[in-house]
Order: structure tokens, then sequence, then C-alpha cells
């Protein structure tokens, strides 16, 4: 089995418009969602070897508060640059070139790609994936290079406004 967890970035900030978007940071709601998800991803227990993230700002700040409260070495977190404004394709490609002793996997990325990957991958059919959601997919594979080729066998979501 190989485990994909998907996570949507925390809410942004738009307080300071002339920022580039790439070094948004998060908003108050962001910077409270974002370790709230951590712990019920830490109760929830989806196995994680590695954790990938956007080198946006805003991804990457979600992706250290999610796994600082997961127990996970954060400062493990690999940046990937094509994860942001990242295309199915692109998420794919960074997917199935995981190895394969490793059988869970953790991206934190942007809309709409991780939308898309959602509804690629599995029959949850999502309009939107929320800012801090979170979506568990299992696949019955050996080879994180099957991901692409076979549907999830479970999929499951959670978001912050299911606990609010």
């Amino acid at each position: 089995m190989k485990t994909l967890v998907i996570v949507r970035h925390a809410k942004s900030s738009w307080d300071n418009p002339g920022l580039p978007d790439h070094e948004r940071g998060l908003s108050k709601r962001g910077l409270r969602d974002a370790p709230r998800m951590g712990a019920r991803l830490a109760d929830w227990g989806p196995p994680v070897d590695r954790v990938i993230s956007s080198s946006a700002v805003r991804a990457l700040t979600t992706a250290e508060l999610i796994t600082q409260e997961m127990g996970l070495p954060w400062d493990e977190i690999v940046v990937d640059e094509a994860l942001y404004h990242a295309t199915v394709e692109d998420m794919l490609d960074i997917i199935e070139d995981q190895e394969d002793y490793l059988d869970g996997l953790m991206l934190f990325g942007h809309n709409p790609g991780m939308t898309y990957l959602v509804n690629n991958l599995s029959d949850l059919d999502l309009g939107n994936l929320p800012t801090c959601g979170v979506v568990v997919l299992q696949f019955a594979v050996e080879h994180w290079a099957e991901i692409g080729e076979a549907a999830a066998v479970t999929a499951e979501i959670d978001t912050p406004k299911k606990h609010r």
C-alpha cells in the first residue's frame, strides 16, 4: 500500500497587496487552522515518510506548522519549486519519482492543481479543495510509478470547517 496525503496551503494573507504572490504568508485564520489540522492528522495517523512542499511562503509555512504538530521533522521538508502552480502532470511526476521504500508521501501545494489531482486519483469529485483541506488517498500498489494508473482504494477528506 502507498499513502498519499494531499494538503492545500492554509488561508493566505492579503494584508500587503503589493507583495508578490509567491511571498504571501498566512492569515490569522491560516495560522490557527494549520496547527489544528496537524493535530488531527497526528490522531488520524496516516503514514508519512516524506514531506514535499511548494516553495511559496504560504505552502511552506503550512507544511512546517502541520508537520510540527504531527511530530514529524519539519526541518526535513523537501522544497520543490515545481509544486508552485503545478499541473496534475507535474505533481504525478513528483509522486511517481519517489523511492519505493517510502510508504507515505505528503504534498503541500495550491489550487486548482491540488483539487484536480484529488479528482484525477480518486472518486471524491471535489469542486474545490478548501484552504488547509487534507485528502488521504491509499493505493493498492507497490511502486509510486503506478499511482497515475491506479485509482485510490480509499479516499478521505478533512477540512478546518468540519470542526469549527
